[in-house]
């Protein structure tokens, strides 16, 4: 039976939403998901120019990737997001922790000049346990 234990020395990050660490133990495998963007069944870029569209289409994405592994958000341990404007994306961080129920994971929030299409603002990357 998988056990996850967070492990928070501070009570900061409780607000935000993640975990400073997240230990998994009696886990049966690990899926590794590539990054999720905002992009369509054929890979075309969607939600130009709007940041909480695009977290949510993202999210569609990885909860598909998830699915396909017979796995849900419940068993993301480990986030990476990456996004060319924090602020934006910390303006609608809120809908996204609502959007996953609660799953405290181990979160890092990275900005960077740009992501792999120029109409992409953000990309999240998960690691799921099982």
């Amino acid at each position: 039976m998988i056990e996850k234990k967070l492990h928070n020395p501070w009570t900061w990050q409780d607000n935000l939403g993640f975990a400073q660490a997240v230990e998994i133990s009696g886990h049966k495998r690990v899926v590794r998901c590539a990054g999720q963007t905002s992009v369509d069944a054929d890979g075309a870029p969607m939600h130009e120019g709007d940041m909480a569209a695009q977290i949510g289409q993202a999210l569609n994405n990885l909860e598909t990737v998830l699915k396909s592994a017979g796995m849900t958000f419940a068993n993301i341990a480990r986030l990476n997001i990456y996004t060319t404007d924090v602020d934006l994306f910390l303006a609608s961080y809120g809908a996204m922790i609502e959007r996953l129920a609660g799953n405290r994971a181990a979160s890092t929030l990275l900005g960077v000049a740009r992501l792999a299409f120029p109409p992409l603002m953000v990309e999240i990357e998960a690691t799921a346990v099982e």
